[in-house]
């Protein structure tokens, strides 16, 4: 964690450890050396290698590390679908882009600064996005035959002209310092050479001014019961720092200094694991012990393995024999009075539509989670997409409306559980919350909220009535909920199912005039609730040539890009919706200030059609389905040609 003083700004490590005894205990590396240190205001950066090399591991270093020194960071982990993926091929790479900046950022950055690659697939999958000067750092001993051939090229591409032409190339033998730097602790080749991610990190934080101290208190605790790997591993980052330090490659070095943050304490988060946290704190701020039935799914996996921790918490986990069972569970759940979530991406949500249906009809609380990837059916297991919006807005039979919010932001997303769990409770009725993989997986620096300061969710369960005034399970409070009557209570009896209800007993019944009112009722409670939502607020002026809409992980590229637009003299401005059903109470008017309206989401254009149909206003789409985030440029060109 990171704290920033509210006086000076200055940032500082939270860390309340023991020191080590370490004879290291006291070297500090900075990018002090006699080489010239450049200042920036930001830096993008990805690495890529085989999904065995330790791409993701290495730029979680860099991410943490960047964190650590008050920088604001955006990061996008980009990974194949299998476990082991064919090594050495295109369809194996990993990567993982940081961008790291002393001002505020809302993406992972459009184009590089500097590349490192670990393999020629890695290098051909990945040079597109180097901008002209950038620096490519290569491991040349992963440039071979046998890695030309896996990768097909014909030939070695570090040796191409127009290479050395455009590029900063640096080519460091990376396999073999690596295993030279570790020759002393007895390693087998196949364990030396997995050091070779440390070394490459040790460069990148010479390169970029970054401290090597939290990354040697993860290896000290990652590999504490190793000692031998642990030692190989600290000896391979620090031989990547002196490379950096002493090679006459590198003329230059660069600092980054910490962004003006808002006074707090803060701490890199990811997507998923905010949605955790936030789940957690719901519960205490009802008093209710959290159940999670889920059946593991890329990319919403992650949440359970996170609430797997938090016991202590009243948290109870349980991983289903299939995604029918997980959503049938939480229903039992949320009817024996708990805090009842379910999650997982597009093909589970469609297994679970009708257990959701049936949780709608008995209307009761429940959290369902879609972190949405690219489809259809298995599609792109860890691609991003926004596809599902119509699924969560109408995939299930009959009258079937349900809330729906998304989260523009990993941080974002543990005030949007909070949010969807409140809004769950006072209206008893299950709740979407859409998030996707972009957001899931990627992560920025996130203000530790004082929970103190949080409001509480207030919940009242009815207490047991006289036996001569029988308990009407489905009369309706102000906001049209009914009552949450906790099973076993005596004089609470009622019966719950599928089956169309009486209005007030909830008695099975055929009769059309009460399923007509039943099904308005329904409907009416979710509409109702953008009586008590926030209007919806607009970055830019209120009227103007154009309004671009997004929605979810799309804010980060749409906000930047409006601004830059706006920076230029345009009149555009940017709406960004967080809820999606019930839409804010303004949305209309808003929509119908502007000459233009544009819709960005990664789809073909799901928000747009209900913004059409709702608000008879002639959208315009901006979209795209290649797996991948908008960048800021392919939208402010979308901006450019529609003014």
């Amino acid at each position: 964690m990171i704290r920033v003083n509210q006086q000076t700004n200055h940032v500082s490590l939270v860390d309340s450890r023991p020191k080590s005894k370490s004879r290291h205990n006291n070297l500090h590396m900075e990018a002090t050396t006699s080489k010239a240190v450049r200042s920036v205001s930001g830096i993008t950066v990805r690495l890529a290698g085989d999904s065995g090399d330790g791409m993701q591991l290495l730029g979680t270093q860099l991410t943490n590390t960047s964190a650590l020194a008050g920088n604001d960071v955006a990061t996008f982990p980009d990974f194949p679908a299998e476990i082991r993926a064919p090594r050495g091929t295109r369809a194996g790479v990993s990567g993982f882009q940081v961008q790291f900046a002393s001002e505020e950022i809302f993406t992972p950055g459009d184009v590089l600064d500097a590349l490192v690659v670990m393999n020629p697939a890695a290098m051909v999958t990945n040079l597109g996005d180097l901008r002209k000067g950038g620096i490519l750092i290569a491991n040349e001993d992963g440039f071979n035959e046998k890695e030309f051939k896996l990768a097909k090229v014909e030939s070695n591409p570090l040796d191409a002209n127009v290479i050395e032409e455009t590029y900063r190339l640096i080519k460091v033998p990376m396999t073999q310092l690596t295993r030279d730097a570790v020759s002393e602790f007895g390693l087998g080749v196949k364990i030396a050479d997995r050091c070779k991610n440390f070394f490459a990190m040790g460069l990148v934080y010479w390169l970029f001014g970054r401290s090597l101290d939290p990354t040697l208190r993860f290896i000290r605790d990652k590999f504490g019961k190793k000692p031998e790997v642990a030692a190989a591993n600290e000896a391979a980052l620090r031989a990547g720092w002196a490379y950096g330090e002493t090679t006459e490659a590198f003329g230059e070095s660069y600092q980054v200094e910490a962004a003006e943050l808002t006074p707090g304490t803060y701490r890199n988060i990811m997507g998923n694991q905010a949605l955790a946290w936030g789940l957690i704190t719901a519960s205490q701020l009802s008093e209710k012990d959290l159940f999670y039935g889920t059946y593991p799914i890329t990319p919403a996996s992650d949440i359970l393995h996170e609430l797997t921790k938090y016991k202590n918490f009243g948290v109870r986990t349980f991983q289903a024999e299939d995604e029918i069972a997980a959503v049938c569970s939480t229903i039992g759940a949320a009817f024996g009075g708990g805090m009842a979530v379910t999650a997982s991406s597009g093909p589970g949500i469609a297994l679970k539509a009708e257990a959701m249906g049936l949780g709608m009809i008995l209307e009761l609380p429940m959290i369902i989670i879609n972190v949405q990837r690219g489809g259809p059916s298995t599609g792109l297991p860890t691609k991003t997409e926004q596809s599902d919006l119509l699924q969560a807005m109408f995939g299930r039979n009959g009258e079937s409306p349900i809330p729906v919010l998304a989260p523009q932001s990993p941080g974002d997303c543990f005030d949007v559980a909070i949010e969807a769990w409140r809004i769950a409770t006072e209206c008893m009725v299950p709740v979407m919350i859409l998030s996707d993989g972009y957001i899931a997986n990627g992560s920025e620096p996130w203000k530790i909220p004082s929970f103190d300061k949080l409001p509480k969710i207030e919940i009242r369960h009815p207490e047991g009535t006289d036996p001569e005034e029988p308990f009407l399970p489905y009369a309706r409070d102000e906001n049209l909920a009914r009552p949450w009557a906790i099973p076993g209570t005596p004089g609470l009896m009622h019966r719950v199912g599928g089956l169309e209800k009486e209005d007030g007993t909830g008695n099975v019944s055929y009769d059309p005039a009460n399923h007509q009112h039943m099904t308005d009722t329904r409907s009416n409670k979710v509409t109702k609730i953008a009586e008590r939502i926030p209007e919806q607020e607009v970055f830019g002026d209120q009227t103007g040539d154009l309004l671009l809409v997004s929605w979810g992980g799309t804010y980060g590229a749409c906000h930047t890009a409006v601004k830059r637009c706006r920076d230029q003299g345009h009149a555009v401005s940017h709406l960004h919706l967080r809820y999606i059903n019930p839409m804010p109470a303004n949305i209309g008017q808003l929509l119908s200030n502007f000459k233009k309206v544009a819709v960005a989401e990664l789809n073909q254009g799901q928000l747009r059609m209900l913004l059409r149909s709702k608000f008879l206003v002639d959208c315009q789409g901006i979209n795209k389905v290649q797996g991948k985030p908008f960048t800021v440029s392919e939208l402010t060109e979308s901006i450019d040609q529609l003014l």
